[in-house]
C-alpha cells in the first residue's frame, strides 16, 4: 500500500521507510501545509497533521507525533520535545536541557502516536507505541537522533543507549517501531 508520511523530519522519514517495509512510504509534497503542533497530546498533534495532509492530497496518509516524557519533570518535555530548549532548538540543546533538569537514572518513556487517515472513507485510527527506559548521566553513541544518546532502554540489558544500538535493534524496541508494527498488522487485517 502507498502511504504518504506527513512530516518534514528526514530522520522520521528514514525510520518509517525501514519500519513499514512492504508498503511504499511516500514523501510529503512540498506544497502541502501542515498545521502547527498545538495539541495537548501526541495523538492530537498527529491527527491534525494526518487530516491536513489527507484532505490536501486525497490519499491515505500517516502522521506521527512523538517525544520523550520524563517522570522527574511531570511528563515534560512531552509534546514539546522538539522545542524543549526553545523554538528552533537543536537536538543537542534539547538533550542538554533534559540532562540539566532530570537526575541520571530517572525513568523516561519515548511515546509515539501514529495516525492513519484515509479521506476516501473517513477512516482514522491511532496507534501508540511506548519504549521505557532511564536517563543516562551523559550522552553516549553516534546513532539515532534527539534524546537517543542519553536514553537507556529497559529492553536492553547491557546498558547501551538508543544511540548505541544497531538500527535493527532500535527498530525492534522503539516507540515508532511498536506503533508501526501495530499499523502494519492493522493494514494486513483490513
Amino acid at each position: 500500500m502507498r502511504l504518504v508520511l506527513a512530516t518534514r523530519n528526514a530522520h522520521k522519514a528514514r525510520e518509517f521507510e525501514l519500519l513499514l517495509r512492504g508498503h511504499e512510504v511516500a514523501a510529503l509534497p512540498d506544497d502541502v501545509v501542515l498545521p502547527p503542533e498545538t495539541g495537548a497530546t501526541f495523538a492530537a498533534n498527529a491527527a491534525s497533521k494526518a487530516r491536513a495532509a489527507a484532505d490536501a492530497l486525497g490519499v491515505p496518509v500517516i502522521a506521527d507525533d512523538s517525544g520523550i516524557v520524563a517522570e522527574a519533570l511531570d511528563g515534560r518535555p512531552g509534546v514539546l520535545s522538539a522545542r524543549f530548549a526553545g523554538p528552533g532548538a537543536t537536538d543537542a540543546q534539547n538533550l542538554a536541557k533534559l540532562l540539566a533538569q532530570a537526575p541520571a537514572g530517572s525513568p523516561l518513556a519515548y511515546v509515539c502516536a501514529l495516525v492513519y487517515r484515509d479521506p476516501a472513507d473517513g477512516t482514522e485510527v491511532v496507534f501508540e507505541g511506548r519504549c521505557t527506559g532511564v536517563l543516562d548521566d551523559e550522552p553516549r553513541g553516534m546513532g539515532g537522533f534527539g534524546y537517543d544518546p542519553a536514553f537507556r532502554p529497559d529492553d536492553i540489558a547491557d546498558g547501551r543507549t538508543m544511540a548505541q544500538l544497531e538500527p535493527a535493534e532500535k527498530s525492534a524496541i522503539s516507540h515508532r517501531g511498536r506503533a508501526a508494527r501495530e499499523l502494519a498488522a492493522w493494514l494486513a487485517a483490513r
